[in-house]
């Protein structure tokens, strides 16, 4: 696939022309930005790599950005990923480009303009100078976009997608324990580190369910695994609920409880939509200023 580079980088291969067609096979600077920028389907906006104190919101936001013939797109849910506007998410503004820069119009965040470095075949720097902050992100074509790595990789927003999980399922294997009492579970993007839980009968209406424990929780990388995160529950009254977590699908995750060694299935419960920026008029759960931050996780080895 054809890539643009620099004004800068161009001067500077001009000089040094022959050592770089040598050395450099990954670079073409055939084509323009425009070109580069509608040339992959999904920029998958690779938070944990943000650099800078400033903050585009659409950008923070996004999962995935597309650039086509002038209309900008985003992926501002995982839920339904690779499913609405066939792939490409919700239209969210429209975009120009002028030499090296990007200039974005966002309906709800206005005018933004970034300046665009390129990284490697299929990686760009966008670099907003007036608000401090820049972004790297990946290309992908749809059909070839790893959607297992977004669920794993973004976890904490993907529990927070859904007003709560109720469990729809129990193993018959396993030792009893407090935690079969639990029958809803809700995630908030507080701090991304709060939940709560109720023993509400199965089938209560989510806007009536009453929280009865509330705590913090925390997401582990599981060493060696890419499809597993441990999960831990931390009461406010100090009891400590442990689970190797899995996503069985995009409404449904399953909790092995590590030291009863149960299996739940938890089923998400009224989907919140993120549209341009704006928190549903159905959320019972704020999600207002909801923007993804870099998440470092501590390691832990499979149990």
């Amino acid at each position: 696939m054809k890539i643009f580079k620099l004004l800068l980088v161009l001067f500077i291969s001009s000089v040094f022309f022959s050592s770089c067609t040598v050395t450099d096979d990954t670079l073409d600077n055939s084509i323009s930005l425009g070109e580069l920028m509608s040339s992959y389907d999904l920029w998958y906006v690779d938070i944990h790599r943000t650099s800078g104190n400033g903050d585009v919101p659409f950008v923070s936001i996004a999962f995935t950005l597309s650039f086509a013939n002038g209309n900008m797109y985003a992926n501002n849910n995982i839920v339904d990923v690779g499913f609405t506007g066939n792939g490409l998410g919700i239209q969210v503004g429209n975009y120009d480009t002028f030499g090296t820069y990007l200039e974005t119009f966002h309906d709800i965040d206005g005018r933004h303009d970034f300046e665009v470095v390129q990284l490697s075949l299929n990686e760009i720097r966008i670099f907003d100078t007036v608000q401090n902050v820049s972004y790297v992100l990946v290309g992908y074509q749809t059909d070839e976009f790893d959607y297992d790595m977004l669920f794993y990789d973004n976890i904490e927003y993907f529990l927070q997608e859904y007003t709560a999980w109720e469990r729809t399922a129990i193993s018959e294997a396993g030792t009893p324990n407090p935690f079969d009492s639990e029958h809803y579970l809700q995630f908030t993007p507080e701090n991304n580190t709060t939940f709560y839980s109720s023993h509400d009968s199965f089938g209560t209406n989510i806007d009536n369910i009453l929280w009865d424990f509330t705590g913090n929780y925390e997401v582990f990388d599981v060493v060696g695994f890419d499809n597993l995160k441990i999960l831990t529950l931390n009461y406010e009254f100090g009891d400590i609920e442990e689970f190797e977590l899995t996503v069985v699908n995009d409404q449904k995750i399953e909790l092995f409880h590590i030291s009863s060694e149960t299996t739940y299935e938890f089923t998400g419960r009224g989907f919140i939509q993120l549209l341009r920026g704006e928190k549903s008029s159905k959320t019972i759960v704020s999600k207002e200023g909801r923007k993804r931050t870099k998440v470092i996780r501590k390691k832990k080895e499979k149990k």
